[in-house]
């Protein structure tokens, strides 16, 4: 629902409630501002270490955008039909991402191009911002976390 806007031109504040389905959402703002900061982080790398360091800083963040983006969208495929198996969802996801990261990191191995400092900025630096901007989103969403209470009639209370 959009924020009404005042005369004055500030904005409304909006009903509480539950927020639908977060994670679509999330993952948009995440790979927004962790995209934008994997770039930067590849012109600096350009501008110091060549144009290798600016791939390896890349590489290293469309990799970690990919690995924390599939956890977002498992969470939201489960989240739909059934909220409360998201989280159970997300580890078992998590478990098997790690586990193919793993076997083709070292099944492929390293480029004879890649600038391991540059890849190690570019993973550190894609985490963290990552990370900042999803505990944000999470902080501002209305998760229901009890059953609201059932209407009960007289002769509902005397059955118990």
């Amino acid at each position: 629902m959009p924020e009404a806007a005042h005369p004055s031109g500030a904005r409304a504040v909006r009903e509480s409630g539950e927020t639908p389905s977060p994670w679509l959402s999330i993952l948009r703002k995440c790979s927004a501002v962790t995209g934008a900061a994997s770039v930067l982080v590849a012109i600096v790398a350009w501008f110091s270490a060549g144009p290798a360091a600016a791939g390896s800083s890349l590489a290293a963040g469309v990799v970690v955008i990919a690995f924390f983006g599939i956890s977002l969208g498992i969470g939201h495929l489960v989240g739909r039909r059934n909220p409360s198996a998201a989280f159970g969802a997300f580890m078992i996801g998590y478990v098997v991402k790690v586990v193919v990261l793993g076997v083709l990191a070292f099944s492929l191995g390293a480029p004879a191009w890649l600038n391991g400092t540059w890849l190690l900025v570019g993973v550190i630096s894609t985490v963290v911002i990552w990370q900042v901007v999803e505990l944000h989103a999470f902080s501002r969403l209305r998760l229901q976390l009890y059953n609201d209470p059932t209407d009960t009639t007289p002769a509902d209370e005397g059955k118990n």
